[in-house]
């Protein structure tokens, strides 16, 4: 049986990862896959988290717009207006630091 505490830092380093290595790609121009990967990030934090997502219930705006980064970023023309990696870093990074806040 897996501990609940163990499982969710192995949710909450991973988490972290694809954060740095989104921030890592939008340092280097890699825009699209920055966002898609700040998605991703935020989504592990609160996979992570398990029973403790309705104390997030604040970041619901910020994870509608990164949903909205998830499939249209890996595509040319899927966002007209360019794609926002400094806004996403920003919205996935908010949600590691609540995930983190609750677990520590």
């Amino acid at each position: 049986m897996k501990q609940p505490k163990a499982e969710a830092q192995r949710w909450l380093a991973q988490a972290r990862s694809d954060l740095a290595y989104a921030e890592l790609g939008a340092r280097e121009g890699y825009h699209a896959q920055a966002c898609f990967m700040c998605q991703q990030a935020a989504e592990k934090a609160l996979k992570g988290l398990r029973d403790r997502f309705p104390l997030l219930s604040g970041l619901r705006e910020a994870a509608q717009q990164l949903d909205q980064y998830y499939v249209p970023t890996r595509y040319p023309n899927g966002l007209p207006g360019g794609v926002p990696a400094g806004q996403a870093v920003g919205l996935a990074r908010r949600f590691l630091e609540a995930a983190e806040g609750l677990t520590a």
